[in-house]
């Protein structure tokens, strides 16, 4: 079954470039799917300095983005994106795949 990777937008990839930009050792944005959270599934997202074998890597201005096979199912077609609001700066997984979510963002179901 062919899946569709999720796209990162070019403002997660700045704002990653902007993290990165005065680090020693740039670093890569870990995006994964994990069990618990309010609605079922959570995210976490982190920086990482190495990636993993088996990792699919997305790259845009000069940036990576971490996609472990395990997580790679729950984000097909999902798009990564950096937003500063209100609430704080951050970023976020817009997931067509999530049925719900909760306030937090950082929880889904599917």
């Amino acid at each position: 079954m062919l899946q569709i990777p999720p796209k990162v937008t070019e403002r997660a990839f700045a704002r990653l470039a902007e993290i990165n930009e005065d680090a020693d050792t740039p670093r890569a944005l870990r995006v994964a799917v994990e069990g618990g959270g309010c609605s079922g599934f959570q995210y976490d997202i982190k920086l990482e300095e190495q990636s993993a074998e088996d990792d699919l890597i997305l790259q845009g201005a000069g940036q990576k983005v971490l996609i472990d096979p395990v997580s790679l199912p729950f984000l097909e077609n999902a798009v990564i994106d950096f937003t500063d609001e209100l609430i704080g700066a951050r970023f976020v997984v817009n997931n067509p795949n999530a049925v719900s979510s909760c306030g937090c963002g950082i929880s889904f179901s599917m």
